[in-house]
């Protein structure tokens, strides 16, 4: 039985703030990209989806120049950005909140969040200290506290947080809610969905499918480096056997 094609779901206007095009990526002599087609829109909220190894996270560490692609193009609003430093990445208006949150735990709350703040591209100063503790009054209440004093949820909390301070035209959130309880995903679910009316977008990648799904506009789903399909939640929803053979549920 052949393989089902990628839905094409952009319309022709589409206007990606972040997009690759034939993208390979290798560890030393493992090819862990096979030319993936991979494109977000301004305010679109994408989930990245896959099971583990499928190439999600090198995925996007090729696109922040964290890894640095052997084919292909990186584009970020327009702009040539293929094997930019990541420094530069961040400057064009890509933020990243990494599995693991890498906050600073010997700064306070305040440190992490003030250490991060600038304007985005063009000068654009939405997001400021004062938005970001409310829609995260949890920090705001701990805004003393060293980061080695909060809890996982808080810890992710703020690593959202520091991300938005910057100012970005898009966000990749890796495996946001990994290891936390129930109720506190709930919670950061819950603000990922609140920043969909913000006119940031969002790429996802997390293991609760059906939560990406709810959420993003538009699902990619990854297969040994490859995309297998490309096309709306709710076409993805509609294909249980696509998702129980590759996503196992």
């Amino acid at each position: 039985m052949a393989s089902p094609m990628p839905e094409n779901a952009i319309p022709a206007n589409f206007a990606p703030v972040l997009a690759a095009e034939g993208l390979h990526a290798h560890y030393g002599a493992s090819h862990v990209i096979h030319g993936v087609d991979f494109s977000v829109g301004r305010g679109e909220t994408v989930g990245l989806m896959g099971r583990n190894g499928m190439g999600k996270t090198t995925l996007l560490r090729s696109m922040l120049g964290f890894v640095r692609p052997s084919a292909g193009s990186v584009r970020i609003c327009g702009r040539d950005m293929t094997r930019a430093e990541p420094h530069r990445v961040a400057r064009a208006g890509v933020a990243y909140v990494p599995e693991g949150r890498g906050i600073f735990f010997n700064l306070s709350v305040r440190e992490n969040l003030v250490m991060a703040a600038r304007a985005g591209c063009g000068g654009r100063s939405d997001w400021d200290l004062a938005r970001v503790l409310d829609i995260f009054p949890r920090l705001a209440e701990r805004l003393t506290h060293g980061g080695a004093q909060l809890s996982g949820g808080e810890q992710q909390m703020l690593s959202i947080a520091r991300a938005l301070l910057t100012n970005p035209d898009v966000l990749l959130l890796d495996e946001v809610t990994e290891g936390l309880a129930p109720l506190i995903a709930r919670e950061i679910w819950n603000l990922i969905r609140s920043l969909r009316v913000t006119g940031v977008a969002c790429v996802i990648v997390d293991k609760n499918h059906a939560a990406v799904t709810a959420i993003a506009d538009r699902c990619v789903l990854l297969v040994k480096g490859r995309a297998l399909f490309d096309g709306s939640s709710a076409s993805l929803r509609e294909q249980p056997g696509l998702l129980k053979r590759h996503l196992g549920v």
